[in-house]
């Protein structure tokens, strides 16, 4: 069961009557605004950052194995 083209301009009157033209050009405008901010957001995201805003990797953790070895050395009189 689809829409026809006289079901799509009924519903298409409804919605006009129920929110008002100036309702509606309002939440397209919105549409429009949130779609041109999700496109912004991807191209920066897929933008390299400057090399002055990367973070340097933190140093290697030394294996708990060893830890636990210093551990009992130290602690043996």
């Amino acid at each position: 069961m689809g829409l026809s083209l006289p079901h799509l301009i009924i519903l298409a009157l409804v919605v006009l009557v129920l929110f008002g033209r100036g309702r509606i050009s309002e939440m397209m405008g919105d549409f429009g605004k949130g779609i041109k901010s999700f496109k912004e957001g991807m191209a920066e995201e897929t933008k390299p950052a400057p090399p002055s805003a990367q973070i340097p990797p933190p140093p290697p953790a030394a294996p708990v194995a060893d830890k636990a070895a210093e551990q009992n050395q130290t602690t043996q009189p």
